[in-house]
C-alpha cells in the first residue's frame, strides 16, 4: 500500500463507519416505533428490549450495507475530486483501476460479509427475533386467562404432502401449546382416491417418539372402488410413527416471503418444488434475490465510482445525482425482474441475477469511458 492508498482508506472507512451507524440508528428507530409498543404491552422489560434489538441488528446490516457503501463512496470520492487529489494522482501516471484498488478490495470483503450474514447470521436473527416477540405475546395472553388452545393460534391450517399422499387440516394450530385442534388427516392411493381418514380433537408431534399423537379421535377406512366407509374405529389416544410431517413447515405455508429467513425459504422451496406447485415461485424469487445480493457491494461501488470521479469540468454534484438515480434504477430492475418471475416469464434464478448482469455490463461501459 502506498501513501494514497492509506489516505483513501482512512478517509473512506471513517465515513463508512459513520454512515453505517446512522443507517442502523434510523432502522432501530423504525423497529422501536413498530415493535416497542407491542413488546411493552406484552410485558417486556428494558433489558428484554435491549436483547431484542441486539438480536435484530444483524438483519439490519444486510439491508443497510449497499446504501451505506453508495453514500460513503460518493461522499469521499466527491471530496477528493473537489480537492483535485484524484486529478493529481492520474497526472502522476497512476491508472484509474490501481487508484481505486483499495475500494474494490473493501468491496470484495463486504461481499464476503454479505455472504456470511445472509447464509448464517441473518436467518438466525430473523427467526430468533420472531420467536422472542411471539413468546412475550404468548405470556401476555396467558396472563389474561386466555384459553391455551387460543394463544398464538393460526386458523384453517392446510398441508398437502404429495409423496406419502397425505392431506392435513387443522381448524386451528396453537404455537403456544404446539398442538393442532380439530385435526383431520386423509390418506390417498396412487389414483388419488381416499383410503383412510383420521379425525381427532387434538394432534401434536412427539419429538421423543418421533411421530404424531392423536387424541379423542376416530380412524375410518374407505373402500376406494365403492367410495364407502369400510371401517370406523374410535380411540382415546394413538401414536402414528409413519407420520413425519414437520409442524413448523405446515405453518410456513402462505406466509409472506419477505417475512421468512433464507433457511425457511429454502425449506419451502424444497417442499413446493417437489409437487411443481406454482406457490414456490415467490419464495424462489426471494431466496435467489438474497443470494444475488451477495454481489450488491461490488455493484454499488461500480455504480458510484464512475460518476463520483468524473472529469474536472463536471460538477461533482451532477455525478452524485446520476449515481443515486442509477442506484434506484437498479432497485427498480430488481422489482421488475421479480414481477416477471412471479408471472412465469423468466426463471426465478435468472430474474435474481439479471439486474446484476445488466448493471455489471453498464459499469464496464462507464469505466471504459473513464479511461
Amino acid at each position: 500500500m502506498n501513501t494514497f492508498d492509506r489516505h483513501l482508506l482512512r478517509e473512506w472507512l471513517s465515513i463508512l463507519c459513520l454512515f453505517l451507524v446512522l443507517a442502523c440508528g434510523l432502522l432501530l428507530v423504525q423497529v422501536m416505533y413498530d415493535d416497542f409498543r407491542d413488546l411493552h404491552e406484552a410485558g417486556a422489560h428494558i433489558a428484554d428490549l435491549g436483547v431484542y434489538i441486539l438480536i435484530a441488528i444483524p438483519s439490519f446490516l444486510s439491508l443497510t450495507l449497499p446504501i451505506v457503501l453508495l453514500g460513503s463512496v460518493l461522499f469521499v470520492l466527491g471530496k477528493l475530486h473537489k480537492a483535485n487529489e484524484l486529478t493529481a494522482m492520474r497526472a502522476a501516471g497512476v491508472g484509474f483501476i490501481r487508484l481505486m484498488a483499495p475500494i474494490w478490495l473493501v468491496g470484495l470483503l463486504c461481499c464476503g460479509l454479505s455472504f456470511w450474514l445472509n447464509s448464517y447470521v441473518v436467518p438466525r436473527s430473523v427467526e430468533t427475533a420472531r420467536v422472542m416477540k411471539e413468546t412475550f405475546q404468548f405470556k401476555k395472553a396467558a396472563s389474561k386467562s386466555v384459553a391455551e388452545d387460543r394463544i398464538g393460534a393460526v386458523y384453517s391450517v392446510g398441508f398437502d404432502n404429495p409423496y406419502p399422499r397425505r392431506m392435513w387440516f387443522f381448524d386451528r394450530y396453537s404455537k403456544y401449546t404446539q398442538k393442532g385442534y380439530g385435526a383431520s388427516v386423509t390418506e390417498l392411493d396412487v389414483r388419488g382416491r381416499e383410503t383412510s381418514r383420521i379425525i381427532a380433537t387434538e394432534a401434536w408431534y412427539d419429538t421423543e417418539q418421533h411421530g404424531w399423537v392423536f387424541k379423542d379421535g376416530r380412524e375410518e377406512g374407505f373402500d376406494p372402488d365403492q367410495g364407502v366407509i369400510s371401517s370406523s374405529v374410535p380411540f382415546a389416544q394413538k401414536l402414528y410413527l409413519r407420520f413425519q410431517e414437520d409442524p413448523h413447515l405446515m405453518l410456513l405455508i402462505d406466509r409472506r416471503p419477505i417475512d421468512l429467513s433464507s433457511t425457511e425459504l429454502k425449506e419451502l422451496m424444497d417442499y413446493l418444488s417437489g409437487e411443481n406447485n406454482p406457490k414456490s415461485v415467490p419464495y424462489a424469487v426471494r431466496y435467489y434475490s438474497l443470494l444475488a445480493d451477495i454481489l450488491g457491494p461490488l455493484i454499488v461501488i461500480a455504480i458510484a465510482i464512475p460518476f463520483a470521479a468524473s472529469g474536472v469540468r463536471v460538477n461533482p454534484t451532477v455525478g452524485v445525482s446520476k449515481s443515486i438515480g442509477l442506484f434506484f434504477f437498479y432497485i427498480a430492475l430488481q422489482s421488475i425482474a421479480a414481477a416477471m418471475a412471479t408471472k412465469g416469464v423468466v426463471d426465478p434464478m435468472v430474474a435474481a441475477w439479471l439486474p446484476n448482469a445488466g448493471m455489471i455490463l453498464l459499469s464496464i461501459v462507464l469505466f471504459a469511458r473513464l479511461r
